[in-house]
């Protein structure tokens, strides 16, 4: 059986995921599975992955990144059709992101990477929703990224909206209530988001560590590292905190 960070490969994540197909009697066996991964130890076998990226080197190259966009001086290469053909066959992200779906903070860009460097997760607010963390708990387990940064951004529209006494219209409620827990105990002021921005990267990456018993392994065992960063969007400019 192949392992990645001490999990299972791919191919046999998928079949477990596949189960809740079938029937209520294999739906039980699935949650039976859930159960036992409680228990599941972190093996010390080598990551299925040609060039493993340890999280203070994925940290680097980020930094490193961000700094050539500032600067304007990205990279080209890693768009190129050379690029396409490597990538093809199998994928090795570096670093998972938990990003805002803000139009404004296009991850790759803003980090200067190209096809294949990042896992992206994106949705209104950086909410690290059962979605969210299952797609990151997919990126550690089975690809090998050691690193995720949640990220969140200046004037950030969902923690504003969660800011307010008023009820979200629609669905966007739902986005906005799993903020609102981030602001019990921020000074909050309509001025300046940038407090209530950061309480809340710091309440979503609580929130998935908690939530998740196989990124919680993780970063127990030192296999995976996870931050939050703040990207200023006057600037272009992106701050890691909680390293």
């Amino acid at each position: 059986m192949s392992r990645i960070n001490g999990f299972i490969g791919r191919r046999n994540f998928l079949k477990v995921v596949g189960l809740s197909s079938f029937s209520i009697a294999t739906i039980t066996a699935c949650n039976r599975v859930i159960e036992r991964s409680e228990e599941t130890v972190i093996s010390d076998t080598k990551v299925d992955n040609p060039q493993p990226v340890n999280a203070n080197e994925a940290i680097r190259r980020l930094l490193a990144g961000n700094q050539r966009f500032v600067n304007q001086k990205q990279r080209s290469s890693q768009l190129s059709p050379e690029r396409l053909k490597k990538t093809a066959q199998a994928q090795y992200p570096f670093a998972a992101i938990l990003g805002c779906a803000d139009s404004r903070v296009p991850t790759e860009t803003i980090f200067d990477q190209g096809i294949g460097d990042l896992f992206v997760v994106r949705v209104a607010g950086n909410v690290a929703n059962d979605v969210a963390i299952g797609s990151l708990e997919y990126s550690t387990a089975v690809l090998g990224s050691q690193l995720i940064v949640v990220l969140g951004h200046q004037n950030c529209g969902a923690v504003k909206a969660a800011m307010q006494t008023e009820p979200a219209p629609g669905r966007i409620g739902i986005i906005i209530e799993q903020i609102k827990p981030a602001l019990r105990n921020t000074k909050l002021n309509e001025n300046n988001t940038n407090n209530a921005v950061i309480a809340n990267i710091n309440y979503q990456i609580q929130k998935m560590q908690k939530s998740s018993v196989i990124l919680d392994k993780l970063v127990k065992a030192g296999k995976l590292k996870i931050i939050g960063a703040f990207y200023n969007l006057a600037t272009g400019k992106i701050d890691f905190i909680n390293q």
